[in-house]
């Protein structure tokens, strides 16, 4: 079919969205343009996830639509873990779709859309890691911008298909990373968030025992400029007193942590086959706190584990109150074929999971309203990043503390001082909120800017 026109949706994880970038930057080199209106694109391609069933729902609901509005000879593309995982499903539900990419299969985007006939591209590669020149095209706003330096993962935990979905851990060669991570910066970047499914493994499937992440850290930190460096995903059982040093000796390398916990309770940590027991996690929050005040720790929570006891669900809830974090994250454990918990006895009943999880939440919003209260009066460096989504009269940034898109916002309802998106400003924060904090634009930290 004629046509240059792609309309490109990525769901899941910014490690998908590194995939997507990747094609995205191979589709506008081969010269093909993309475009937001689905009922105008010559080629609709859907970046799938299949970590829990709410993600297959949802990449099936984008197929679906897909399928519905496209124009007539439009063809429809699917790629990436949900695609790896249930081929055959996707093709006994959706027929007519043109072509299944796997989701190490990234690089036969271009074979997928000048295939005359429906054909799939599934090899046995599960995950994809860049390696020298690849195109991609950085679709996130212009300050910052993911870098991933791993896929796969080395951990088994009880509940967990994705190193299933992504196969063993593959680490990338320090020097590519460097590499990545200078051209990010020369593009005007001002945040690189490093991303793996666990930061602390960097390097162990290289004959590291230890992992190499501290020294990809150092590696970074010689780079010169006024850059932040911001960590996503690195288990408890993975920081250590010499990370956390690392951490205090550079403010660029952000005093920000996302380390999933999954649970406090010793024999729940046992069944869920994490490393790391209560006394150790609670030693670990302890000395971030203690060494870096000002740290930010993210966390994700799981509860109805299968045999989760009342009293145990409230000693994860008394533990959130004693030991509060800034950024909680709460799911409920997802059955899923292939994990060994999807098997286990005592499955907890959906409405008890259902009434834990809103017990959990409701402690929670009173915590991090709390936890927000430390900022008031402070003032903070803040990327102002575009007007808040429910009025213009108000503008929306973020500190070192707030990770895009999953965690809250600063509100701007001063920001006269504001001359352009994606730079830094001096910010007075005046109020807090449940999950965001409200403040007054001061001055620019640097008259240099992005957009």
């Amino acid at each position: 079919m004629s046509g240059n026109k792609i309309h490109f949706t990525s769901l899941g994880c910014p490690r998908n969205l590194v995939d997507s970038e990747v094609m995205i930057g191979m589709l506008m080199k081969a010269g093909y343009e993309i475009i937001g209106e689905l009922e105008k694109a010559d080629y609709l391609i859907v970046n799938t996830c299949g970590f829990l069933q709410a993600s297959r729902d949802e990449s099936n609901s984008v197929i679906e639509e897909f399928l519905a509005y496209r124009k007539k000879g439009a063809k429809v593309i699917a790629t990436g873990c949900m695609v790896g995982q249930h081929q055959e499903q996707i093709r006994e539900k959706y027929p007519s779709i043109d072509a299944l990419i796997g989701s190490g299969d990234v690089k036969s985007v271009l074979k997928a859309i000048e295939s005359e006939n429906p054909q799939d591209f599934i090899t046995s590669a599960r995950s994809y890691i860049e390696q020298g020149e690849v195109p991609r095209t950085l679709t996130t706003p212009p300050n910052y911008a993911y870098l991933k330096i791993a896929e796969g993962c080395r951990k088994r935990c009880s509940f967990c298909i994705i190193p299933k979905i992504k196969g063993p851990l593959q680490s990338k060669d320090i020097n590519q990373i460097v590499k990545e991570f200078k051209i990010l910066l020369s593009q005007g970047v001002q945040e690189v968030i490093l991303i793996a499914q666990d930061l602390g493994d960097f390097g162990k499937d290289q004959g590291h025992a230890d992992g190499n992440l501290k020294i990809l850290l150092k590696e970074l930190l010689k780079v010169e400029g006024d850059h932040w460096i911001r960590l996503l995903y690195i288990y408890p059982d993975e920081i250590d007193d010499e990370l956390i040093d690392l951490i205090k000796s550079d403010e660029r390398l952000l005093p920000y942590l996302d380390m999933p916990l999954q649970h406090i309770n010793d024999r729940i940590l046992k069944k869920m086959r994490r490393k790391t027991s209560r006394s150790e996690i609670i030693h670990i929050i302890k000395t971030l706190k203690e060494k870096i005040p000002e740290v930010v720790v993210r966390t994700s929570l799981m509860v109805g584990f299968p045999s989760e006891t009342d009293e145990e669900f409230e000693e994860l809830c008394d533990f959130v109150q004693k030991y509060p974090l800034d950024n909680v994250g709460v799911f409920q454990f997802s059955k899923e074929k292939g994990a060994y918990a999807y098997s286990m006895d005592e499955q907890i009943p959906e409405d008890v999971k259902e009434a834990r999880y809103d017990r959990l939440m409701q402690i929670l919003n009173k915590v991090s309203k709390e936890q927000n209260q430390k900022w008031v009066g402070k003032t903070l460096d803040v990327f102002v990043e575009g007007y808040h989504p429910e009025s213009e009269l108000l503008m929306r940034g973020r500190f070192f503390g707030q990770s895009p898109e999953i965690d809250g916002m600063v509100i701007l309802n001063q920001h006269d001082k504001v001359d352009a998106f994606g730079k830094k400003y001096k910010v007075k924060i005046t109020e807090a909120l449940e999950y965001d904090l409200v403040g007054t634009v001061l001055k620019p930290v640097s008259p240099l800017a992005l957009v």
